[in-house]
């Protein structure tokens, strides 16, 4: 009889608290793991649960406290996290988040069997200036020499490692769920109506974008309205500049949380808009592709990869007037834009199914751990 695996996941802000990337991408790894008959516990943020169960789903919950700062509290609950895991007796230990690369040391002493996945250019971001975008890429350099294996989520995130820390990683990228529409009228708190509305769904964050899509919006020749699903959780001048600008065109949701009213967001939208910008497999975009979206993407390797270099959707370039007439492309182009939305759910292949991921992540933690 095989044995069981025990995995310990740390790095995110918890389960079942689903927030962002990380959130969603253990939600539906640790999940499908217990499913596959394996020992799951997944660290926590004790101060983000009100109830602290011990188990969920069949996935035991530790719940480590930690310093509520801006940009520290994530790091010290991993800390924290991973001295406990130490401590215990998992056979891998499954970390998230690249700024946890040097944690990979204390791992290494105590000889626990470990899996690193970093997602993104984080020292590139602009939120990281100065000595945060010097940790990042540090940190980074750490995980390749101390973690037993390097997970990235997209071949073009493969290549930087390679080029960047000689040092070669496992590519297994981020899933969706492929949806249809089930409940149109969920949109109609915004007094939009369907296919009459662009979509941008992310943080008001830079690297994101989201100002030079509503300034080329704003120029281009569109009646529709361009919804922006998003916000963050600080005062910060870009995004209050953002929600700030007077349009009736522009329509601000903050955030969204019910999974089903975002849903009939993607599925009801003309197009979807991504702007972002450093990454690998993007969660956003991955999810407009399951559900059926027609796509307009800013022009980098990642999402070339994702979309298969136009197959299943179209690009613009980091600048005003290119942006300006994609909108007006996409405003003539009704057919076109019509075909992309049909094939899309097509690019879902088998590199984006989650049993196929998760399936994945089981053989990197067997060969790691025996």
């Amino acid at each position: 009889m095989n044995k069981k695996i025990k995995i310990s996941i740390i790095g995110t802000r918890g389960y079942p608290y689903v927030y962002s990337g990380y959130e969603t991408f253990v939600k539906e790894l640790s999940e499908r793991l217990v499913k596959k008959g394996c020992d799951v516990t997944v660290y926590c943020h004790r101060a983000l649960f009100n109830e602290k169960p011990k188990t969920i789903n069949g996935i035991d919950l530790v719940y480590i406290p930690t310093i509520e700062t801006k940009n520290l509290s994530q790091f010290i609950h991993s800390f924290l996290s991973i001295i406990h895991a130490c401590f215990s007796n998992p056979d891998v230990i499954l970390v998230v988040n690249p700024a946890n690369g040097p944690f990979g040391l204390i791992t290494k002493l105590f000889r626990k069997r470990t899996v690193i996945n970093v997602d993104g250019l984080e020292w590139l971001r602009p939120k990281w200036k100065g000595l945060g975008s010097i940790y990042f890429k540090w940190a980074s350099k750490m995980a390749t020499l101390f973690y037993d294996q390097i997970i990235n989520d997209s071949d073009e995130m493969r290549k930087v490692y390679l080029n960047l820390f000689k040092t070669d990683s496992k590519v297994i990228a981020y899933g969706a769920n492929i949806r249809k529409s089930k409940n149109a009228d969920l949109i109609n708190k915004w007094n939009i109506k369907q296919r009459e509305y662009y979509l941008v769904i992310g943080r008001l964050i830079p690297d994101n974008n989201a100002d030079l899509i509503i300034k080329g919006f704003l120029k281009s020749n569109s009646n529709k309205k361009l919804v922006i699903v998003g916000d963050v959780p600080y005062k910060d001048s870009y995004a209050s500049d953002l929600k700030n600008i007077v349009d009736k065109r522009l329509i601000f949701t903050g955030y969204v949380k019910d999974q089903d009213i975002l849903a009939e967001l993607y599925h009801n939208c003309y197009t979807y808009v991504h702007g972002h910008e450093f990454g690998g497999t993007n969660p956003t975009m991955i999810k407009a592709m399951a559900y059926g979206c027609a796509i307009l993407a800013l022009d980098t390797v990642f999402n070339q990869e994702m979309l298969q270099k136009g197959k299943f959707g179209l690009f613009f370039k980091k600048e005003l007037f290119s942006i300006i007439n994609k909108i007006d492309y996409c405003e003539k182009e009704k057919l076109i834009i019509d075909k992309l939305r049909s094939e899309s759910v097509n690019g879902i292949n088998k590199k984006y199914e989650w049993d196929n991921i998760v399936d994945s992540y089981i053989k990197v933690f067997k060969e790691i751990s025996a």
